[in-house]
Order: C-alpha cells, then sequence, then structure tokens
C-alpha cells in the first residue's frame, strides 16, 4: 500500500480533526512511500523502534508518539536517537491519542471494556472520553470483587482505594491517565471509577465521595486499543500488521 493512501485511510478512520488533543495525530514522521509491514505497540519508544529497524518493519503505528505540547521542541539526545532510528532506516511513524482512546470499536475504552465484559450505555467528561455502563454478569459485586477481576484479566494487580465493599451497579472507566476525571465519574452516577494512574488527591476523593478508585495501570490499559488497530490493518488493510507488548510497570 502506498504510504499516502495508508495516511490517508487512517486518517477517515480516526476522524482525529474532531477532537482536541495535545500532539499532532496521524502521520508524524514520514518513511518510504510503499508499506507492507507494521509494527504495532503502546508507546514509540527505542525499543519499539528497535524492534521495527530489526524486524524490516515499514511504519510504526502507535498511541503515545511525539511532539507534546509544551515539550522542549529540540532534537537532542533521547529525542534525536528514536527520530535517527526512524529516518535512518526509512520507516515511518503513525501516531494516534485521544482518537484512539474515542474510537467506538477499536478504541481503548471499547476494547478494555469489552475485555472486562462491562455495557457502556454512556459517555462522560471532556470530549465524552470517559465511559460508563454495567458491569455486565458482575452488577452487584463489591469494588473489590471488581479489582480482582481487572487483576486476573490484565495480568497486574491494580491499586484500589476507597470503600472497596461498595456494590457496583455502575462502572465508569477511562484509560491511561485519566484520573482528573474522577469527579465528573462521580457525577455521571458512577459506583465505582477505573482508569490507569492515580495522583495523590485521588486518594483523597475516593474516601471522602464514598466511591471507590481502581487505577489499574496507564500501560496495561492502554494495550488492547492498539492491538485492535493491528487486527484492523491486516483484516481489512491487508497489510502485514504485528502487535507487541513491551512490558511497564506504570
Amino acid at each position: 500500500m502506498r504510504l499516502i493512501e495508508l495516511d490517508r485511510r487512517l486518517e477517515a478512520l480516526f476522524d482525529a480533526a474532531g477532537l482536541k488533543d495535545y500532539c499532532p495525530n496521524g502521520l508524524q514522521v514520514e518513511g518510504r512511500a510503499e508499506v507492507a509491514r507494521v509494527l504495532c505497540g503502546v508507546t514509540a519508544s527505542q525499543a519499539l523502534l528497535d524492534l521495527a529497524r530489526d524486524g524490516d518493519y515499514d511504519a510504526v503505528f502507535v498511541h503515545h508518539g511525539y511532539f507534546w505540547k509544551g515539550e522542549d521542541g529540540r532534537i537532542t539526545g533521547i529525542r534525536r536517537q528514536r527520530l535517527r532510528t526512524l529516518l535512518a532506516n526509512d520507516i515511518s511513524l503513525f501516531a494516534y491519542h485521544l482518537p484512539l482512546d474515542a474510537h467506538p470499536e477499536l478504541g481503548n475504552n471499547a476494547q478494555f471494556g469489552r475485555l472486562m465484559g462491562w455495557c457502556a450505555d454512556g459517555r462522560f467528561a471532556d470530549q465524552a472520553l470517559g465511559w460508563i455502563g454495567s458491569p455486565g454478569s458482575r452488577e452487584g459485586e463489591s469494588a473489590a470483587g471488581l479489582a480482582r477481576s481487572i487483576a486476573a484479566r490484565l495480568g497486574r494487580d491494580p491499586l484500589l482505594v476507597g470503600d472497596g465493599a461498595r456494590a457496583v451497579r455502575r462502572v465508569a472507566w477511562c484509560t491511561g491517565g485519566a484520573q482528573g476525571f474522577f469527579e465528573q465519574a462521580i457525577a455521571a452516577g458512577a459506583d465505582l471509577y477505573v482508569s490507569g494512574e492515580a495522583s495523590e488527591q485521588t486518594v483523597h476523593l475516593a474516601r471522602e465521595s464514598g466511591v471507590p478508585y481502581v487505577a489499574a495501570g496507564h500501560h496495561a490499559t492502554e494495550r488492547y486499543g492498539v492491538r485492535a488497530v493491528a487486527r484492523h490493518l491486516a483484516e481489512q488493510f491487508g497489510l502485514h500488521a504485528d502487535f507487541v507488548d513491551l512490558p511497564n510497570p506504570v
């Protein structure tokens, strides 16, 4: 597939122009004109780029790319090495941040909810990024019980703060670093809010509101959108696409 065609089809798939974001979405680094092999991962780390180079991939697709607002824009140090790896090997980099969180089928929230067996019926918070609904067959189970089910599916122990005994009939979630949406989740009627990380104030809000909070891991909750994209690239775009999960404890 021509790189320009892949770029066009991804733009149509994710409708990045419809969201305000902290980085440019889409093609961030231009490589060779033809794309047959794509490596997908959560973050465009040096380890992922090295795998793309050694595996003779034409492009990399990630959730966390480069050029974030407020960063020092100089091409030095780690940034220089990463860009050098891409440019020297003619590898393209595609990155979709909030558009991948928000996508109704391939997105991080959609895929995480599907993994957990939760049934979303509403949205909340900024740009409707948060999802809320029923915990499915686990409706009425305690927050601690749901935290255990999250641990079983993600393969890591989450952090539960607040009332673990609270029965959960409405669960809200937003993957990654969305602890800032906690108050909006409470206002939306959640009995439990799940995201990737916790801040110091998150603990106090959980204790004082009575609504427990689960920090299940930023990386751990955002693996599934990129994995779904890899399948989509293979099944719908006819590309050779692989997903690699590089361990990250956060």
